[in-house]
C-alpha cells in the first residue's frame, strides 16, 4: 500500500478532507468524500489501478464473447462463409472482433472512470506522423534482420508466391489485418495497461505481478517457450529495483513497462511453433514499445511498428511470424540450419540475431524522437495498486 493511502485513511479517521486531484491532471477522477473504506477503492488520482484493471478485464471478457457471437452469426449463418486458419480473411475477422471489443471496453471503462480515451497513451498532435514513422521503422528492422539471416545462410529465398493483381490484393488485406493486430495488442498493453499501471505501480507490486505471471505458466503447463518469460522476468528485477531505490524520474513507467512486457511475452507462449527465444524477443520488443511511449508521448509509433513488423514477416518476406504462417505472401523463404540462428518454426524473431536488431531499433527511436518536446508523464508514483 502506498504512503498516500495511509495518509488518506488517517485523514478520514481524524475528520480531515483529502486534497482534491489536480484539475490540470487529465487523469484526475472525481470521487466521493473520503470515509473509512473509500481509501480501498480510491486514491489521489481516482479509482485505484488494481480495480481499474480488474474492471477492464471483466468488461473485455464479456465484450469479446459478445462480438464473437455476433461475428459467428453474421459469417456462418448469414453470409455462409467458410473461413480457414492462416488466411487474411480469418485474421481480419478475428482481429476485427478483438478491436471492436477493445474499443467498446475502452469507452465503457473511460466513462466509468471519467477519463478521456486520449489518457490511455493515445493523445498527442502528431498521431499520423508517429504512426507512419513506426511503419517505416518496423519494415526497416525486419528487412535488416532478413538480410543478416540471408547473408549468414540461415534463410533462403524461393519462387515468389503471388503474381499480378494478387500482389496488391493480399498486400492490402494483410496490411489491414496486421493494422488491427497492432491496434488490439498495443491498445491492450501499451495503451490501457501501461497507462494504468504507471499511475499505480511500485516495485513490490510489479514484482508480484511478474512473479504471478511466471507461477501461472508453471501451474498451467502446455505453454511454448515459457523460459523466455522467465528470462524477461529476471532481466528486469535489478534495473527496476535500482530505479525504485534511487527514485528515478518516471520510475512508475519503468515498473509498468517491466510488468506489461513480461505479460506480453506470456501471451506469445500460447502460439504454436514458438520457442523461448521468440518469446523473450516478444517481451524485449514489448519493452521497446514502452520506451516509445516514453519518448513520443503516445502509442502511435508502437502501433505502426508492430503492424509493419508482422506485415513484413508474414506477407512481404513470407516467413513465419511467432509460429504463424500466412497464406498468400509475396516472397517465399525457408529457414536453414540451427534454430538458434534461423529461428526455425518461430520465424526470424526466434533467432538470437533479433536482439541486436531490436537494440538498433531502440537507438534509432531515441535518436529521432528523444530530442523533441518531451512527453508529459507523472513524475511520481501517486496511486497504490490495490
Amino acid at each position: 500500500m502506498g504512503p498516500e493511502s495511509v495518509n488518506l485513511r488517517d485523514g478520514a479517521q481524524t475528520g480531515q478532507t483529502a486534497p482534491p486531484p489536480d484539475p490540470s491532471d487529465g487523469l484526475a477522477l472525481s470521487r466521493p468524500e473520503p470515509n473509512e473504506f473509500n481509501w480501498v477503492f480510491f486514491g489521489p488520482r481516482g479509482l485505484r489501478a488494481g480495480w481499474s484493471i480488474f474492471l477492464f478485464a471483466m468488461v473485455l471478457y464479456f465484450t469479446l464473447d459478445f462480438f464473437q457471437w455476433v461475428l459467428w452469426f453474421l459469417v456462418v449463418e448469414v453470409a455462409h462463409l467458410r473461413v480457414y486458419y492462416g488466411t487474411a480473411l480469418n485474421t481480419l475477422l478475428l482481429e476485427g472482433q478483438r478491436v471492436a471489443a477493445l474499443l467498446t471496453t475502452w469507452m465503457i471503462v473511460a466513462a466509468l472512470e471519467r477519463r478521456r480515451l486520449a489518457d490511455y497513451n493515445l493523445g498527442g498532435s502528431r498521431r499520423l506522423r508517429l504512426l507512419l514513422g513506426g511503419v517505416a521503422a518496423g519494415f526497416g528492422a525486419v528487412s535488416v534482420l532478413i538480410l543478416v539471416l540471408r547473408e549468414g545462410g540461415w534463410l533462403h529465398f524461393g519462387p515468389g508466391g503471388l503474381s499480378g493483381p494478387q500482389v496488391v490484393k493480399y498486400a492490402l488485406l494483410w496490411g489491414l489485418a496486421f493494422l488491427l493486430v497492432g491496434i488490439f495488442e498495443e491498445g491492450a498493453f501499451r495503451c490501457y495497461l501501461l497507462a494504468t499501471l504507471e499511475r499505480g505501480l511500485n516495485f513490490w507490486w510489479a514484482l508480484a505481478l511478474v512473479g504471478g505471471t511466471c507461477v501461472y505458466l508453471e501451474i498451467f503447463p502446455g505453454a511454448h517457450g515459457a523460459w523466455g518469460v522467465y528470462a524477461a522476468a529476471l532481466a528486469g528485477v535489478v534495473p527496476c529495483a535500482w530505479a525504485a531505490w534511487r527514485k528515478t524520474p518516471r520510475c512508475g513507467l519503468w515498473q509498468a513497462a517491466w510488468a506489461s512486457s513480461v505479460g506480453f511475452g506470456m501471451i506469445h507462449t500460447f502460439n504454436p511453433g514458438e520457442n523461448w527465444m521468440g518469446v523473450l524477443a516478444a517481451a524485449f520488443i514489448g519493452f521497446i514499445f514502452c520506451v516509445s511511449v516514453g519518448v513520443t508521448g503516445s502509442a502511435w509509433w508502437a502501433i505502426g511498428c508492430h503492424a509493419a513488423w508482422d506485415w513484413s514477416e508474414s506477407y512481404f518476406y513470407g516467413t513465419a511470424d511467432s509460429g504463424f504462417a500466412a497464406r498468400g505472401h509475396l516472397l517465399t523463404t525457408t529457414p536453414s540450419g540451427s534454430a538458434l540462428w534461423s529461428g526455425g518454426s518461430d520465424g526470424p524473431e526466434g533467432s538470437v540475431l533479433v536482439f541486436p536488431v531490436i537494440l538498433l531499433l531502440m537507438f534509432a527511436l531515441i535518436a529521432i524522437y528523444a530530442r523533441r518536446k518531451p512527453a508529459v508523464f507523472s513524475q511520481k508514483n501517486e496511486d497504490a495498486l490495490v
